[in-house]
């Protein structure tokens, strides 16, 4: 029987697992691998502590420093793909492809994935001026024109990041209205470097080595054009990783674990979440790490009450 089965080997996971070793809570981390969205981002420039680091290096170095902890009561296992959590009389027990674990608590760090792009050139630009961090990748495209693909509020706030240091950003939205915040909208609009199109459809992703160019579709008018832009930031959303507790916990429309934002505890006394996977308001790698960590001080008390 573990204190507690972490799931997930991103950020929050290893936040989660390096505080939890501290507290010498006897602990198990289930991850497919430790690593994160970010690890293919060729370089992180809002990672504290680091002025400038390359995703890969990033996930070595969080998964040494977990490494470090472990021991007898402090094991990591990779290659793990969680199925089920049930709740039993002393805990829950948690289904993985490597076997049946038991655990007082559990805390589900299990990430999310991005939507992507499918258009013409998407894959073969990916990372090459197709990005999807604008605070991770923004500031390479100081002085260079942009695009931000989604109207909704995450869209906006990339396109408020990148105002600060692109020429130009141009937003474009599928749908003929816009998801975000009125205020939100009136605010970025007075910017005579930001530009709006609505009710295109996305047709290719042009360039050599590098992004050169987008082509899109006015729906309207059916006429096509191509934008001149190095970068492209895709804002359309996240896929919570969480098909696995669906009838455990409560979920938002969008499939993320909805948490109580103050101690990362979930509908399901005993299991707590943190990380892209919830309901958070912003996904960012240091934002999950401080969520996973608020989370384990809610279990360590949660924990010694019990005892």
């Amino acid at each position: 029987m573990h204190d507690l089965i972490i799931i997930g080997g991103g950020p929050a996971g290893v936040a989660a697992g390096v505080y939890a070793a501290r507290k010498k809570l006897k602990t198990l981390i289930l991850a497919e691998s430790l690593n994160g969205q970010s690890s293919v981002s060729p370089e992180i420039q809002n990672w504290i502590g680091e002025i400038t680091i390359s995703g890969v290096d990033l996930a070595k170095k969080l998964e040494s420093h977990l490494r470090s902890y472990e021991s007898d009561n402090f094991v990591i296992k990779t290659k793990e793909q969680v199925s089920a959590i049930k709740t039993k009389a002393e805990g829950f027990e948690v289904v993985s492809t490597g076997g049946v674990y038991l655990a007082k608590t559990v805390l589900i760090a299990a990430g999310a994935n991005r939507r992507k792009l499918t258009i013409k050139g998407a894959a073969e630009f990916e990372q090459k001026g197709v990005t999807y961090c604008a605070s991770c990748d923004g500031p390479m495209f100081a002085g260079q024109k942009v695009a931000v693909i989604g109207g909704g509020n995450a869209g906006f706030c990339s396109a408020a990041q990148l105002l600060a240091y692109c020429d130009s950003v141009t937003l474009l939205e599928s749908a003929a209205l816009l998801r975000a915040e009125r205020v939100t909208v009136d605010s970025l609009s007075a910017n005579p470097k930001f530009k709006i199109l609505l009710n295109v459809e996305l047709l290719e992703i042009k360039g050599d080595k590098f992004v050169t160019g987008l082509i899109y579709r006015d729906k309207e008018t059916g006429e096509e054009n191509e934008l001149p832009v190095t970068g492209i930031f895709v804002e359309i959303g996240f896929v919570p990783s969480t098909e696995a507790f669906r009838d455990l916990v409560e979920m938002t429309d969008c499939n993320a674990i909805k948490i109580d934002h103050r101690t990362g505890q979930t509908s399901r006394e005993g299991i707590w979440a943190a990380g892209d996977c919830t309901d958070t308001f912003y996904h960012q790698n240091n934002i999950a790490a401080g969520d996973a960590v608020k989370a384990v001080e809610d279990i360590y008390n949660y924990l010694q009450k019990k005892r």
